[in-house]
């Protein structure tokens, strides 16, 4: 299993041994958020072995502006992508700066040719038109909630949509979405500590709850879990072009 979008940080977790530990050999890929996580982020890498990281900046952190470290940092093996960026007019009205900061981080992702993570809150239109000035990057839509119609459009730009706790929740138009879109285009997340999935929604999330996320996407579209984890993970090595041999 990959879990290709969480945020095991200390200011969330006491016990990221732990939670780490119970993922086995399973992968995370941490994202980064602002300049203090981006820098937690490169010392998780560092110390354990299956922890993969994302340095960027939130649209609701643009008080982080410390770009020069994420790019002094995205040749290190450890850090496959650039985000958590994008754009989130629920939280945040100042949407030129908040494009601002996402052109830039774009633009810099292509400079080095790395795949992004991407957030998108109540700017699902503003997202797309940026994001297919960019056809050539891999493109994660992080936590996609979106309509069908969307799915498709964000899909024939070079984007897979990550798929997290949201699923699994009773009332989710997004298991309908998902029934018609092709594994191919799917990976996993959990967005930890956040949006947990049932059976544990109200408890703080963690990485090794992805099974649940896997086995409600096995549900939707019948098939196998081991169909779903094998497809999942190929992609999200593909996406974030995962080389573990060089781990070693």
């Amino acid at each position: 299993m990959i879990d290709t979008h969480c945020h095991i940080l200390k200011q969330y977790y006491h016990n990221i041994d732990e939670i780490i530990s119970k993922m086995g050999n399973n992968i995370m890929i941490v994202s980064g958020t602002n300049d203090q996580d981006n820098q937690e982020v490169l010392e998780l890498c560092h110390k354990y072995p299956n922890v993969y990281g994302t340095l960027g900046i939130h649209p609701t952190e643009l008080d982080s502006n410390n770009l020069e470290f994420i790019e002094n940092n995205l040749n290190d093996k450890k850090i496959v992508g650039i985000g958590e960026i994008g754009l989130d007019y629920h939280w945040n009205n100042d949407k030129e700066k908040q494009k601002e900061m996402f052109i830039k981080q774009l633009d810099l992702a292509l400079k080095y040719n790395k795949p992004v993570v991407i957030h998108s809150r109540d700017a699902t239109n503003d997202t797309y038109e940026i994001l297919k000035q960019y056809p050539r990057l891999n493109k994660d839509i992080h936590c996609y909630s979106g309509s069908l119609e969307m799915a498709k459009n964000f899909i024939k730009i070079n984007c897979r949509l990550g798929i997290g706790g949201v699923i699994t929740f009773k009332n989710s138009k997004l298991k309908d979405v998902i029934k018609e879109i092709d594994l191919n285009y799917l990976m996993l997340e959990t967005d930890s500590p956040f949006l947990t999935p049932e059976p544990y929604r109200g408890k703080t999330n963690e990485p090794y709850n992805i099974i649940y996320v896997a086995k409600k996407i096995a549900e939707v579209k019948n098939i196998s879990l081991e169909e779903v984890l094998e497809q999942t993970t190929l992609n999200a090595v593909e996406q974030f072009k995962l080389d573990f041999r060089s781990d070693k």
